[in-house]
């Protein structure tokens, strides 16, 4: 198994409950898949560098986890789905 890094960036106007159900979300696709969330770090709300979606803020959240390739897919797939993310990049951690 690797270890990635997922950045993803949240509409700031939602609910901390939602914000946390989402991450909640995506750590239960990474352990459903047989890897393991390594940490969680909450970086806040942020200005963005220019507009999404008519949002000038977002709230950034950077998941450090340890998968396989099927893993890295099915978050892929699940956080494109969810309207409330703005944005997400998922790197290999060297």
């Amino acid at each position: 198994m690797k270890t990635y890094e997922m950045i993803y960036i949240l509409d700031a106007s939602l609910a901390d409950e939602a914000k946390e159900a989402i991450g909640k979300k995506f750590e239960d696709v990474v352990t459903s898949k047989g890897g393991s969330v390594v940490s969680v770090d909450k970086w806040g709300v942020k200005k963005l560098a220019y507009p999404i979606n008519y949002k000038n803020d977002g709230d950034y959240t950077v998941m450090t986890f340890e998968a396989d390739g099927a893993a890295v897919k099915e978050l892929e797939r699940v956080s494109d789905l969810s309207s409330e993310v703005l944005r997400r990049m998922i790197t290999v951690k060297a």
